[in-house]
């Protein structure tokens, strides 16, 4: 005797004008859902920035008893670069990016090295502006020890466009188009800290300010 299988299950199709319909309601809703999710991510960031701006300006006044203790997170150290780099290059280096290891932090970051050295009134030559026009992707990580109110950094490693960057080369980037925006940066030798910051001690999590006497 034959078995009955049972009649066959067929998949449901939706009509042609009800999958139109769906599509452009997604469409129409799009929009206003990137709007949500970019506001949301901008009072993050507001937020965060206002948090680490609080703190650096208690550290900086001073006040703070010996020992005190400032968690700088990362997310709020994101958020101070962003403002901060933006106001600082007028726009020629975008989505920085900092990630934080034990003692070590890396930087990323999209920069225009020729707007870069224009918005402080010096312009490169022909020669140069044709080695380092567009805009190129840069990592550069560093490592940070700190103690009795002193600090070093020192670069572990840096890429532009994928290319590995050191030796003379690296003192070229540096020379040219840090120090003119960052004249106070110290790379490769022992700076103060100022502020009675006694260290910083760096983690994934964030960075540790521990004022002294």
């Amino acid at each position: 005797a034959s078995r009955c299988s049972g009649s066959p299950h067929y998949p449901i199709v939706m009509p042609e004008d009800a999958r139109t319909a769906r599509y452009n309601g997604i469409v129409r809703l799009a929009p206003a859902a990137i709007l949500l999710l970019s506001a949301a991510l901008l009072t993050a960031i507001d937020s965060e920035y206002a948090s680490i701006r609080g703190k650096i300006a208690r550290i900086e006044s001073e006040r703070a008893p010996a020992g005190s203790r400032f968690s700088l997170t990362e997310r709020e150290l994101n958020a101070w670069a962003r403002v901060k780099v933006q106001a600082a290059t007028t726009g020629a280096v975008r989505n920085p990016v900092l990630k934080l290891s034990h003692g070590s932090v890396t930087g990323y970051a999209v920069v225009d090295f020729v707007a870069l050295r224009t918005a402080h009134q010096d312009p490169p030559g022909w020669l140069l502006r044709k080695l380092i026009e567009g805009k190129h992707p840069v990592r550069v990580k560093v490592r940070v020890s700190s103690g009795s109110g002193r600090a070093r950094i020192d670069v572990e490693s840096a890429e532009v466009s994928g290319l590995a960057i050191s030796g003379l080369a690296l003192d070229f980037l540096i020379r040219n188009f840090v120090v003119p925006v960052y004249p106070e940066v110290k790379v490769g030798e022992p700076f103060e800290l100022g502020h009675r910051i006694d260290r910083l001690t760096v983690a994934p999590s964030g960075v540790t300010v521990v004022i002294g006497s």
